[in-house]
């Protein structure tokens, strides 16, 4: 099923699939959201398998951006930023909702909801980009399948009491992230950057980031103006691209 929308972007529904973000690039076309009943192979960062029950959010927003590929890549913060609005707009609850670096929504310190951004072909007239973004509305993940540190699951529902269905969330998502592209398009990512770090969860306290087999512990400064972490560590200010972060 497609139709239009008033954010400009078309909308296809499919009652299952295996990814989202993968039959983004099978179609291509766009700007369109796909959303999906169920995936039986979503993903997450770093290959990880994402659940995908019933009931929750599966959706990619298919794009042909026309940036350099850096640019490209902070629409991650684009997608954050409108997730948030998205949470806000349904729940009433503002004060529940923060961002963690590097592309997760936290509801009361717990992740309901990931982005995930992949592309194809990026600074050629061929370029698609799919933000994959998972919501967990109504079930989450059972604790022991995250890795040993990670912040726990929250289903949305579980969070606020909320009931909310995946096509109600992306009626609020959609024109939310409308706006935002709107506003990176027009203006750039300065005021991306701002609206991300007035929601920042543990801006300014101690974290956890690490690199690969690395770990840096620090004092979460900011974000910089590519989107790196600016960690403040005992020995040097570290300008950090990728990490996973732990609090």
């Amino acid at each position: 099923m497609s139709a239009d929308a008033p954010d400009g972007a078309g909308r296809i529904a499919i009652p299952e699939i295996d990814s989202t973000n993968a039959e983004g690039f099978r179609r291509g076309g766009g700007p369109v959201w796909i959303t999906a009943g169920l995936q039986t192979a979503g993903r997450g960062r770093r290959a990880r398998p994402w659940v995908s029950p019933r009931g929750n959010f599966h959706g990619t927003l298919v794009l042909h951006p026309v940036e350099p590929p850096e640019t490209v890549a902070l629409r991650s913060f684009v997608a954050a930023v409108a997730l948030r609005d998205a949470f806000v707009a349904s729940t009433g609850l503002p004060d529940a909702f923060a961002l963690k670096w590097p592309n997760d929504v936290l509801l009361n310190d717990g992740k309901v909801a990931g982005i995930l951004l992949e592309s194809q072909s990026l600074g050629t007239p061929g370029a698609t980009l799919c933000i994959g973004i998972g919501v967990n509305l109504i079930a989450a993940p059972d604790a022991s399948l995250v890795e040993p540190g990670a912040l726990a699951p929250v289903s949305l529902l579980q969070g606020t009491g909320k009931r909310i269905t995946p096509e109600a969330f992306l009626n609020v998502l959609a024109p939310a992230y409308a706006r935002w592209e709107t506003i990176f398009t027009s203006e750039g990512f300065a005021p991306i950057r701002a609206h991300w770090l007035a929601h920042a969860a543990r801006l300014g306290q101690p974290i956890v980031a690490r690199t690969g087999t690395t770990t840096h512990d620090g004092v979460f400064e900011m974000i910089d103006a590519t989107g790196n972490l600016i960690l403040r560590t005992p020995s040097a200010t570290l300008a950090i691209p990728a990490a996973e972060v732990f609090f």
